[in-house]
């Protein structure tokens, strides 16, 4: 096996390894949308599928026919039916019909010739404190921990105890076991990587579940080595690390990256950044604009040699509509690339 496992998958890659640019598609995209992606030069999509009832190999194969059109692959499908769900985390009922849905969908990436999965272990949702203003009035998520609820779809978390009860940190573990090691089986059958996302927020305890696994460097550590399978690895939210900071994750992000590359466990990358860490309150930020100098995180991307996907996340909304605050992005981050291969003589 290569450097990474997606390597390993035949024409994968396209024309190029190593840092290569994506961002978030709607299945209902637009053509005008698609072109200004193809004029952005974004290389592949993380299609979000509107309609559940075109989970399927066939229209999955549909979507990538229609993106191939406007130059553009399919990097990950997001499948929100098994993303986030309580069932798997806190043991409810329905777990293993919802473990089985997981596999079932692993296994239409593979007959539609799809190799990633993102996938997020969280039981209540992600929290904020909703919005506010940024930068000239730019509109952007902002969390203060003591006044958050969690949200997820179309469910609201709240409360001291969002599920009835304090879990522990040992259910949550068997919970993640008993999970993993059904997925690993066929995530080595289909050869479709798992990139698993931190917390977010990386926040010890909310609402009575503790963010013992996602939510630090050991954790992540710890469930890598559970799962013991070159197909589980990690999505890594730069955002999400630096909500945690260096005190909270363990470690800070541009050790994160150069372990999780170490093992070949770095499968993509969210490459967004926030005004400060934690336990203070903190607002998203474009990335030249938080806490954290981007271009470390993408030198030390290209010094580790990554081969993969970096996407902007959580763009705050700018005048002129979203396509605005996604072109400020995209255009940021090429000249990031362009700028790291430069200091390091040429892509990988």
């Amino acid at each position: 096996m290569d450097r990474y496992p997606l390597r390993a998958v035949p024409g994968f890659y396209g024309t190029k390894p190593g840092i290569q640019i994506g961002t978030y598609v709607s299945s209902e995209a637009s053509d005008d949308d698609l072109q200004f992606l193809q004029q952005l030069g974004v290389e592949w999509a993380m299609l979000n599928i509107v309609n559940p009832a075109h989970h399927t190999a066939e229209d999955y194969c549909r979507f990538s026919e229609r993106l191939a059109k406007y130059g553009v692959k399919i990097y990950r499908i997001g499948n929100h039916g098994v993303h986030n769900v309580p069932e798997i985390t806190l043991n409810l009922p329905g777990r293993d019909q919802k473990i089985e849905e997981f596999l079932g969908f692993l296994r239409n990436l593979q007959k539609a010739g799809i190799f990633y999965h993102t996938y997020a272990h969280m039981g209540n949702g992600i929290w904020s404190t909703g919005h506010t203003d940024g930068r000239g009035g730019v509109q952007a998520r902002v969390l203060d921990i003591k006044n958050a609820k969690g949200h997820w779809i179309e469910k609201v978390f709240e409360g001291e105890l969002t599920h009835g009860r304090v879990y522990t940190e040992d259910e949550l573990w068997e919970n993640y076991t008993y999970f993993i090691k059904q997925v690993v089986p066929v995530a080595e059958e289909t050869k479709v990587c798992i990139g698993i996302h931190p917390d977010d927020p990386p926040v010890y305890a909310l609402g009575g579940i503790p963010r013992c696994i996602f939510g630090n460097a050991a954790g992540y550590q710890r469930a890598l080595d559970i799962a013991n399978s070159p197909y589980i690895g990690v999505c890594l939210c730069v955002g999400c690390w630096l909500e945690g900071g260096t005190v909270g994750m363990g470690c800070d992000v541009i050790s994160a990256i150069k372990s999780f590359a170490a093992q070949k466990k770095l499968f993509k990358v969210h490459f967004r950044n926030v005004s400060n860490p934690m336990p203070e309150p903190w607002q998203e930020t474009f990335i030249d604009d938080g806490y954290q100098d981007m271009h470390q995180v993408m030198r030390a991307l290209r010094e580790v040699e990554y081969d993969g996907a970096i996407i902007p996340d959580h763009i705050p909304q700018m005048l002129g509509g979203s396509r605005t605050g996604l072109a400020y992005s995209i255009a940021y981050m090429k000249a990031l690339v362009q700028a790291v291969n430069n200091e390091f003589g040429g892509a990988v």
